[in-house]
């Protein structure tokens, strides 16, 4: 077995038999490709000679043809290290108790027992996790085994990434995966929230400016493709990006360089441009919000990333890891969740995806007087009724003033947010919150 050395060098599993389709997602989330090959067919395996290998033999439900099939085909590729899968479709918690149950099935299957160190030898192959870790990006939803595999896919081509779904689903921490997994792992990985700056602010994070550039200019500032150079940057809400920035982030991509504000100086930057969106920049386009060289050009590899609701039992298995990650660090009473309180979880719509979810457990292991969360910790059932109502009502009432201090001063953003007593900042928050349209109100 060779080890994996480069980022060309690929991990491939063989599997003798018939694997289902969870087995398959199930190895892709792992970054591993998974060759089926026939036992009648076994001699004519194919193998690249710089790969990680390791046999899988599914001797699950096999005849004595078929062991003796087996055997023959192992003997041509007896270097492989093999891992037998006799009875349980599920493997077991640990390695050892893996290897324990292996050997023993293997003995009483094969009237021959395995020899150890080359079951040793396979369990650290195929048990061993990618080259980072990326279990923050949990589940495992068909949904959740096809981002992970795509995260693997994507992580050494060396190419912009679009991310998109709904707020809260894990844009920014499938982002840092895909840095962790990638040959720039050992360099920055550096974030923004376009949305999150002010407009006149965004061209002299993104590019640095000279001193003198703009008042306040005080000293030369390196901007944030400068400081992230040969490693990631990650633009989370790139469809509220200024059109200015467009067009220089636009030059980055297609050449390399930026030039800092007030400077005519190109700098070349080596950096990958991973970019986040909840809207639909389509659509942005059509409204003239957002440059279609742009799209194109950021638009290279796509990673959708599904809403909480469409990941089935997930909603459990992450209930149940945030409250045991918030009770390491913290004193409190509950322990787990009634099965009305799980019920209420795989029930409830999800509107703020994995976000929510972190946020309602945290809550309820706060306020929970009982070992078990109940649904009215997690404000979630019928109880919740008068509280969905309030921030239903809380909302309009959000609403109505923004559209009105807009419509009072012309749609004046800075005018805007002294008659709130708010921030330029909050402003625009407050105008993605609503689904309000900056440029229909112009």
């Amino acid at each position: 077995m060779v080890p994996m050395t480069t980022a060309q060098t690929q991990r491939c599993a063989i599997w003798f038999g018939t694997p289902d389709a969870r087995a398959q997602a199930l190895f892709a989330a792992i970054g591993w490709h998974l060759r089926v090959a026939r036992p009648e067919a076994g001699r004519q395996v194919g193998m690249r000679g710089g790969d990680a290998v390791v046999a899988v033999v599914d001797l699950r439900g096999a005849d004595a043809a078929t062991l003796a099939t087996l055997d023959a085909t192992l003997a041509e590729h007896a270097d492989l290290p093999t891992l037998a899968l006799v009875d349980d479709a599920d493997p077991p918690a640990d390695s050892a108790a893996l290897r324990q149950r292996v050997l023993a099935a293997c003995t009483r299957q094969l009237q021959t027992p395995l020899d150890p160190a080359r079951l040793d030898a396979s369990l650290a192959a195929l048990m061993a996790g990618p080259r980072r870790d990326i279990s923050s990006i949990g589940g495992q939803s068909p949904p959740m085994l096809g981002v992970r595999a795509m995260l693997h896919r994507y992580a050494d081509v060396d190419l912009p990434v679009l991310i998109t779904g709904e707020s809260g689903t894990g844009k920014e921490l499938a982002a840092r995966a895909l840095h962790d997994l990638s040959r720039r792992r050992g360099r920055p990985f550096v974030a923004m929230n376009c949305g999150a700056i002010a407009p006149t602010l965004v061209q002299s994070e993104l590019f640095g400016h000279e001193r003198g550039a703009f008042t306040g200019a005080t000293a030369r500032r390196m901007g944030l493709f400068e400081s992230a150079d040969g490693g990631t940057v990650f633009l989370d809400e790139i469809g509220d990006l200024p059109l200015d920035a467009q067009t220089n982030l636009l030059r980055v991509l297609q050449e390399g360089t930026v030039e800092r504000v007030g400077s005519h100086q190109a700098i070349r930057v080596d950096v990958r441009v991973l970019a986040a969106t909840h809207v639909d920049l389509e659509a942005a386009i059509a409204a003239g919000r957002f440059r279609q060289d742009l799209f194109y050009r950021l638009d290279v590899l796509r990673l959708q990333m599904p809403p909480l609701r469409a990941r089935g039992a997930d909603v459990e298995l992450l209930a149940r890891e945030f409250l045991d990650a918030f009770r390491a660090g913290h004193t409190v009473q509950a322990r787990g969740f009634s099965a009305a309180a799980r019920q209420c979880l795989r029930q409830h719509a999800w509107p703020g995806n994995v976000r929510e979810l972190l946020n309602r457990v945290r809550r309820a292991a706060v306020v929970a007087e009982q070992a078990l969360i109940e649904p009215a910790d997690l404000q979630l059932g019928p109880s919740n009724a008068a509280v969905v109502a309030l921030d239903a009502h809380r909302d309009r009432i959000e609403r109505d003033a923004l559209i009105d201090a807009l419509r009072a001063t012309g749609c004046n953003v800075s005018a805007s947010a002294r008659r709130l007593d708010v921030s330029r900042v909050t402003i625009y928050r407050l105008c993605r919150k609503h689904g309000v349209s900056l440029d229909a109100f112009r």
